[in-house]
C-alpha cells in the first residue's frame, strides 16, 4: 500500500523555517517594544537655536509659553481655541510624562537644526519630534515660538 502525496503540498522544512521566521520576528519586535529600544540615529547636523520651555494652562483658555533659561520669564502666549497642532502635540507630551511619573516643572526642549528641521524633545521621557513632518501649517506655531515676545497667531 502506498501513501498518497499531494503534488501542490509544502515540504514540512518549508513551513517549520517560515514559522521559525515569524516567531523571532514576534519575539524581537515584542521584546524592542517592553524595552524601549529604537532605532539609532546619526545626528548629522549641528543645533542653531535652542529653547528650554514650559508650557502653563491659564484659566482663559491661553497657553503661557515660559522661557526656563530666563527665570521662567513668559515670551509667548498661545490664545484660547487656537493652533490645535500645537496644543496636540503639548497633550501627547504630557501624557507620555503621567505615563512615566514626570512632573509639569521639567522644560521640554525646542531646537532649530542647521538643516532647517525643528524638533521638540522631552528630555525626561527620551520623546522627540521632528516637527517639519507633519507640514509648514502645522509646525509654523513652533517656529514662531523661536522669536521672542511674540503672541502666536491663530
Amino acid at each position: 500500500m502506498s501513501a498518497s502525496v499531494r503534488a501542490d503540498a509544502l515540504p514540512s522544512g518549508i513551513l517549520i523555517g517560515a514559522a521559525l521566521l515569524v516567531g523571532f520576528s514576534l519575539i524581537a519586535a515584542t521584546t524592542a517594544r517592553l524595552l524601549h529600544l529604537h532605532a539609532a540615529t546619526a545626528v548629522l547636523v549641528a543645533p542653531v537655536q535652542v529653547m528650554h520651555l514650559r508650557f502653563v494652562d491659564r484659566s482663559d483658555g491661553a497657553v503661557e509659553v515660559r522661557d526656563a533659561d530666563r527665570d521662567d520669564a513668559t515670551v509667548h502666549i498661545v490664545p484660547a481655541a487656537s493652533n490645535g497642532f500645537l496644543r496636540g502635540v503639548l497633550r501627547g507630551l504630557a501624557r507620555a510624562r503621567r505615563n512615566e511619573h514626570v512632573g509639569q516643572q521639567p522644560p521640554f526642549t525646542l531646537t532649530r537644526w542647521a538643516d532647517g528641521q525643528l524638533t521638540i524633545a522631552d528630555p525626561q521621557t527620551g520623546q522627540r519630534l521632528s516637527l517639519e513632518v507633519f507640514g509648514p501649517a502645522n509646525s509654523r506655531p513652533f517656529a514662531e515660538l523661536m522669536t521672542e515676545n511674540q503672541e502666536i497667531a491663530p
